[in-house]
C-alpha cells in the first residue's frame, strides 16, 4: 500500500499554523468564562451564557486536539477531526459577524476558518492511521 509523504516544508507549516491556531483557541475558548456574558452580548446578536460556554468549551478542547495528539503520537486522527469542528465554529461566527452588520470584522474568523480547514486537508491523512 501506497502511504501519502508530506514534505518537510509543508509539515513545517501544518505544525506552525496548527500551534499558533491552538493558542488563538485556548485564548479564546477561556475568555467565553471569563468575560460577563452582559459584556459578549453588546451585539445585535443574542446568545445565552451557556451557549458561550459550550462553544468555549469546544474551543479549548478543538485547541488541545490540534496539537496534543500529534507531539504525542496517540489517536493522531483527532487532529483532522478538531479542525473540522472548530471550521464549522469559525462558519457560524462568520455567519453572526456578518448579521451584527460588521462586514470587515467578519473577515478575521473567515480567515481563521480558512487556516483551520488548510490543517483539516493537510492532516486528513492521519485519519487512516498513516504516519
Amino acid at each position: 500500500m501506497q502511504y501519502p509523504t508530506v514534505s518537510r516544508g509543508r509539515n513545517w507549516a501544518l505544525w506552525t499554523i496548527q500551534i499558533l491556531l491552538a493558542l488563538l483557541y485556548l485564548f479564546s475558548g477561556s475568555m467565553k468564562f471569563v468575560m460577563p456574558v452582559a459584556k459578549m452580548n453588546e451585539g445585535a446578536v443574542k446568545f445565552p451564557g451557556l451557549f458561550y460556554h459550550f462553544i468555549g468549551t469546544c474551543e479549548v478542547l478543538g485547541g488541545l486536539g490540534l496539537i496534543l495528539p500529534g507531539l504525542t503520537g496517540i489517536r493522531r486522527g483527532l487532529t483532522p477531526i478538531a479542525a473540522v469542528g472548530l471550521l464549522i465554529i469559525m462558519i457560524g461566527a462568520t455567519t453572526v459577524t456578518l448579521m451584527d452588520g460588521m462586514g470587515m470584522v467578519a473577515l478575521l474568523p473567515f480567515v481563521v476558518g480558512v487556516m483551520v480547514a488548510f490543517v483539516a486537508y493537510g492532516r486528513w491523512y492521519w485519519l487512516r492511521g498513516v504516519a
